[in-house]
């Protein structure tokens, strides 16, 4: 029985934004680059993005990419893109899921995303390269918190893999370690408990099999424009067959590694969050139950929509052959 729970406005703040009218948005600008229409007259023409002091979508631009039809989500609708962007976890910024106005702190200037490690072209990226550097595209993927929560999402990156071709690994690199933005002066993390006892910075980790999988994906935007920065901007991990800590935000480094890396929540709680964490329905949480997940804003409506759990999160086509056991 499908169990549907209205929440009240004062539990998620509610929008008129559609995800429709981005993709309209889109369409829009690739028509006028077509016609010849000079960048500088879209904002004239309204496609600059408002940067609003109380929108929780701010300091975005418009980032038109074609959508990959590999990958879309047919079973539920796009999850409404202010909820994406009001109910999420960072937890550099706080333990609660209303963090977007604190992680507006987080500075962009000056961005740089190091790759290193055993690699045989190790190379820095900054924010104009990771738009220029690989061919952009619009996957969507179903997005599932260990906390038992899910989202549909339309991400816009590119695939890891074509990193991982740009840098060239050589045989010792069996791990990758990425990195998150950290400044204890700004990422300040939760009250409780102390931020000085905690692992920072973040990291999270893959083996180079997990990071070369099709699905595996580096995403700088989200509906139609660049990621607001409660989303991981300018950079962030997605990995659509794994519970949503493993998709490090905000990375300014990539290291190919020959052992299996510390990683933060895994480090913090081994018990609890398994290095690999893989959604898998049969395997409950410590205290919880996984066998079932509340979809955000199923439909027209701010309402938690409780769905069985799909093992891998529904992508055991693409990645069940990473774990099978020998």
């Amino acid at each position: 029985m499908v169990l549907i729970r209205i929440l009240k406005p004062w539990q998620l703040p509610e929008s008129a934004a559609t995800p429709e009218a981005v993709f309209d948005r889109r369409r829009f600008l690739k028509t006028l680059a077509a016609a010849g229409v000079s960048g500088a007259l879209l904002p004239a023409l309204g496609c600059q993005r408002r940067s609003i002091e109380d929108s929780p979508i701010r300091e975005v631009q418009d980032l038109p990419a074609d959508r990959n039809a590999a990958f879309v989500v047919e079973d539920r609708s796009l999850t409404n893109e202010n909820l994406a962007a009001t109910y999420n976890n960072f937890y550099e910024y706080g333990s609660s899921k209303v963090i977007w106005r604190n992680a507006q702190a987080l500075p962009l200037d000056d961005w740089k995303v190091e790759v290193s490690g055993f690699v045989a072209k190790p190379r820095t990226f900054d924010l104009d390269d990771l738009q220029t550097a690989f061919p952009l595209e619009e996957r969507i993927y179903r997005f599932r918190c260990v906390e038992a929560w899910a989202m549909v999402v339309p991400w816009l990156g590119f695939p890891m893999k074509a990193l991982i071709d740009a840098v060239e690994p050589t045989p010792q690199a069996k791990f990758v370690r990425f990195t998150s933005y950290y400044n204890p002066k700004i990422t300040t993390g939760p009250s409780f408990p102390p931020s000085i006892y905690l692992p920072w910075p973040y990291t999270e980790g893959l083996r180079i099999e997990e990071m070369a999988n099709e699905l595996a994906f580096f995403a700088i935007g989200i509906y139609g424009h660049t990621l607001p920065k409660q989303h991981g901007a300018p950079l962030r991990m997605v990995l659509p067959w794994k519970y949503g800590f493993k998709g490090g935000k905000s990375i300014v480094r990539i290291e190919f590694v020959d052992a299996q890396p510390a990683t933060y929540w895994n480090t913090l709680s081994p018990n609890e969050y398994k290095f690999e964490a893989n959604v898998e329905p049969d395997v409950p949480h410590p205290r919880w139950s996984q066998q079932t997940e509340r979809l955000i804003g199923a439909g027209d409506q701010f309402s938690w929509e409780e769905r069985p759990t799909l093992l891998y999160n529904g992508y055991g086509g693409y990645v069940a052959n990473l774990y099978r056991k020998a």
